[in-house]
């Protein structure tokens, strides 16, 4: 009994980390930063892709995960990861965006992120992922 609360317990502590939200501009709580507010804009390169339609753009160069805008894409509607599809619907999103510089205009707050319209050289995200054959779907829309 002993032994699987700790196995409980180290699975629990490992899938957390695991799955810990590396982008942080955003407070889960409180203000959102002046210049992310809806109708704003702001560009940088994308640091991280966490599935198809949710990627972080650098904001703030140099602050790691402090400087890092979280995006739910308003235009594209990605599998969830561990949908049919999901994982290769991230991969391409990672292909296309990854390390490129991509210009958003915010729409409203989701949580501690921002739903925003990201283009890259003036073409959106979620036109450029529907273009790649991904297909949309999903769970929920927030």
């Amino acid at each position: 009994m002993i032994r699987l609360a700790a196995v409980t317990l180290l699975f629990v502590a490992v899938a957390g980390t695991a799955s810990a939200d590396p982008c942080k501009r955003i407070p889960d709580r409180g203000s959102m930063p002046p210049e992310l507010r809806a109708g704003h804009s702001f560009s940088g390169p994308v640091v991280y892709v966490g599935d198809a339609d949710s990627l972080c753009v650098e904001t703030l160069p140099g602050r790691g995960g402090e400087g890092w805008v979280e995006v739910r894409l308003a235009d594209f509607f990605g599998p969830e990861l561990n949908d049919t599809g999901g994982r290769e619907a991230r991969r391409a999103l990672i292909d296309i965006a990854m390390g490129r510089t991509v210009t958003c205009i915010t729409g409203r707050r989701s949580y501690d992120r921002v739903v925003a319209r990201c283009a890259l050289d003036g073409v959106s995200l979620g036109d450029l992922m529907r273009r790649r054959g991904v297909p949309e779907g999903g769970r929920g829309r927030t």
